[in-house]
């Protein structure tokens, strides 16, 4: 139901790109305006060229007998290595990520990981990413695992971030749950701002700043 009840009392429709290209408004002044777009599959690959923002880089999607990784239409799916960290209460009995016990994890390396029921595991993307300054990327999870109960934490890369993306991947089933190594995990989306920020997370020297193995919780 439209919030307005009296139709002369609503405002009149804007233009989707009114402060784009013709002024700005009074709502959008000049000095703070910033229309974004999400990347599309020629920019990223342009982008991947120009300033090496995700590394390897497989310019078409694969999905013959895998689960699919590599550019598409809008986003880029990413694959995980093999290197793993799966979660274990034996020796935690609180979990805080201010205080948080390394050995609350085994490590694993194989083909493919088998997480526990209602457990998680922690992994690392195999591509590497250099996010340039006006971009945002946003790692979601992929609908073939979504489907069996298998989710992965949503995890922005925020503008000058650099490394390897650690992921968080949940098993919510209530039987063990099976990972593909190098193979398709997750979708990355690309966001480019009409502006840049000024203070990025290399600027800040943000603490996941250049990882490249599977990283825990840092404070």
């Amino acid at each position: 139901m439209d919030r307005y009840v009296d139709a002369e009392t609503k405002p009149p429709a804007r233009p989707w790109n009114e402060g784009a290209g013709g002024g700005a408004s009074p709502e959008h002044p000049e000095h703070i305006r910033s229309i974004g777009r999400i990347l599309v599959d020629w920019e990223i690959r342009e982008y991947a060229k120009k300033y090496r923002m995700l590394d390897p880089f497989e310019e078409q999607l694969k999905r013959d007998g895998v689960i699919s990784y590599g550019l598409s239409s809008m986003g880029y799916d990413i694959r995980v290595t093999d290197d793993y960290k799966i979660f274990t209460n034996v020796r935690q009995a609180v979990v805080d990520p201010k205080h948080f016990n390394p050995d609350s994890f085994v490590d694993f390396k194989g083909a493919t990981c088998v997480i526990p029921p209602n457990s998680f595991a922690l992994a690392r993307s195999v591509e590497y990413f250099r996010m340039p300054r006006s971009v945002l990327g946003l790692c979601l999870g992929k609908s073939s695992y979504a489907r069996c109960g298998i989710v992965v934490n949503i995890t922005p890369l925020e503008p000058e971030w650099e490394g390897c993306l650690t992921i968080e991947i949940s098993n919510t089933t209530p039987l063990p749950a099976r990972i593909y190594s190098f193979e398709g995990i997750a979708q990355v989306l690309f966001f480019e701002a009409g502006s840049t920020p000024e203070i990025t997370y290399a600027d800040r020297k943000g603490k996941y700043q250049g990882q490249t193995g599977i990283t825990l919780p840092r404070v």
